[in-house]
């Protein structure tokens, strides 16, 4: 394998390999990279490119390309603030689904994630699901009980269902918090996912009448989903992890 300097970051526990672009790599170094007993180990390559716009690629674990990561593109944002790159706290950043938002404040990061589109109810080994559309797709439940849930189980299977696959969120309204689990399309079950928590937030607004901004309590942590005239916002932490090399020397 070639040799990377990286910045390993994550958002919530969802953990990422930050590669300096260009890059032009292929899906056995991306799944290599992300290895954790072979490589640094993540749940994904970011490949951050100077520019007017900054621009985002992510890479899933499986070396898969994925059309958007909000974890990651809170990471993205942090990344290019403290680099110098950006022209003040308030910046756009190109991705593969459009330019989006970011705003870097002291303690946290608030990306722009777009218009949840909810796309309709469907049903798969006994379980209800919506369709959301984040400019990737989610399949969301709403459960009794996230701990006896089989997330691997019917996370995996419904997964397959989709041509392309999906992001699978089960999630459970506790009070004035709404907690959740996915399955990342390309990765397994993961300690959270951005988009899929603005997935979730919407079809708890819609279905359970929940506030906005929606705080949603995953595995790995907390964060906040605001829907501004339709779009979601999600705030939360972005965090460095350590700095180093690896590949060939």
């Amino acid at each position: 394998m070639r040799s990377f300097q990286f910045t390993k970051m994550q958002g919530l526990g969802n953990d990422f390999v930050v590669l300096e672009g260009p890059q032009n790599l292929t899906a056995d170094e991306v799944e290599t990279i992300c290895d954790r007993r072979f490589g640094i180990g993540a749940d994904g390559v970011l490949v951050v490119t100077r520019g007017d716009p900054i621009s985002m690629e992510y890479r899933n674990a499986d070396g898969s390309a994925a059309e958007m990561c909000g974890n990651g593109l809170r990471c993205v944002a942090k990344y290019a603030y403290d680099s110098g790159w950006a022209p003040d706290r308030n910046f756009t950043i190109q991705t593969s689904i459009g330019l989006r938002g970011a705003r870097v404040l002291e303690d946290t990061v608030e990306v722009e994630l777009g218009r949840p589109r909810l796309d309709g109810v469907d049903r798969f080994a006994d379980v209800d699901y919506r369709l959301v559309d984040m400019g990737n797709p989610h399949a969301v439940s709403f459960v009794g009980d996230l701990e006896t849930t089989d997330v691997e189980g019917i996370g995996s299977q419904l997964q397959s269902e989709f041509a392309d696959g999906a992001n699978i969120e089960f999630a459970h309204v506790n009070g004035d918090v709404v907690e959740m689990r996915v399955w990342e399309r390309g990765v397994g079950e993961t300690l959270a996912c951005g988009t899929g928590m603005a997935a979730v937030a919407a079809v708890a607004q819609e279905t359970y009448g929940m506030g906005n901004p929606t705080t949603i309590k995953a595995r790995g942590g907390t964060a906040t989903v605001d829907l501004r005239d339709g779009v979601a916002w999600l705030q939360g932490p972005a965090e460095y992890s350590f700095r180093g090399s690896v590949g060939e020397r």
